[in-house]
């Protein structure tokens, strides 16, 4: 059996597991990131979760035919360095180079929403598709494309930000420097915030005084209180918009919904297919796109770098 590592190194926690050439997950370990310190001292924890990871399931190093990391931000995967990441402040960091001579394994990077994608087309909710769009709502947008079945990064790395693309002309500053971007709106982020406007005008919602989470705001949505019906519902409809743009501009056979939003499920994917349906381009003559629900969650990131080395 062979196998590969893959790494999800994130702004909070760096996941490290031991994946196998079906792609499934042998063992994870994970430990804080503290992206605050400079960044060899990240790359030194990486290289001990891999070697103790390892030690912990009595596997030589020779099985294991590779390692590949996901990292957010601008990755330049063919030079192994991440040009800019805004989650660790990161610049022009020859990180393939470093986990290379610290682990001893070659290794391949790519943006951390583009491996969440392919872990989900080798082993999640879009296995066997070639032609794939995962956005995963959570703290920002993130965006990664599946094209023929393989990773889509655009010229040395700097595309499929989708998140960024605009949603509203002229509309609400972005941390990015832009305004209206779609992070600004489909966000969980941005559900907490447009909650919080909300409950602030009108005190008598259940959600006053409560912690908001997007968790908590659909369920006051489900207890039918008017206030969290009329923030879901607009929110709904900022993800009905983005979703036909990402179908209009990609035409997927699968456009996944991921992150902590994707946990509404089944009512949110119906309501974005009949979205969809009605909405997309040459509907009624064209191939129109299935939205689902990903499958892997905190996990597609770690399967997904791992196949950079086994697909």
């Amino acid at each position: 059996m062979r196998y590969s590592i893959g790494i999800d190194l994130g702004g909070t926690n760096i996941a490290v597991g031991i994946v196998d050439e079906q792609f499934q997950l042998v063992d994870t370990l994970s430990v804080p990131t503290q992206a605050n310190r400079p960044w060899k001292q990240v790359v030194a924890d990486m290289a001990r979760c891999v070697h103790t990871l390892l030690a912990n399931n009595a596997l030589d190093p020779s099985s294991c035919i590779g390692l590949g990391a996901g990292v957010p931000g601008v990755i330049y995967s063919s030079a192994g360095t991440v040009l800019f990441s805004n989650n660790l402040r990161w610049e022009h960091v020859p990180l393939g180079h470093a986990l290379a001579v610290a682990t001893g394994f070659p290794v391949r990077l790519s943006n951390d929403a583009n491996c969440a994608a392919l872990g989900e087309v080798v082993a999640g909710a879009a296995k066997g598709r070639k032609n794939v769009v995962l956005l995963t709502l959570g703290t920002g947008v993130g965006g990664g494309v599946i094209i023929d079945g393989k990773i889509y990064e655009g010229t040395q790395g700097a595309g499929a930000e989708l998140g960024h693309c605009t949603l509203i002309m002229d509309g609400l500053p972005c941390t990015c420097g832009r305004k209206g971007c779609i992070e600004v709106y489909a966000s969980a982020t941005a559900l907490v915030r447009q909650a919080g406007e909300a409950v602030a005008s009108h005190p008598d919602s259940i959600l006053a005084g409560k912690a908001l989470n997007g968790r908590s705001i659909f369920d006051a949505m489900h207890r039918g209180d008017p206030t969290a019906t009329h923030v879901v519902e607009q929110y709904k409809h900022y993800l009905d918009e983005t979703a036909v743009n990402m179908v209009n501009i990609f035409r997927p056979e699968v456009l996944l919904i991921g992150g902590g939003i994707s946990g509404e499920g089944q009512p949110l994917v119906d309501r974005l297919n009949a979205y969809v349906r009605k909405n997309c381009y040459a509907a009624p003559y064209a191939f129109v796109t299935t939205v689902k629900i990903a499958a892997l969650g905190n996990k597609a990131g770690i399967v997904g770098a791992a196949a950079l080395c086994l697909a």
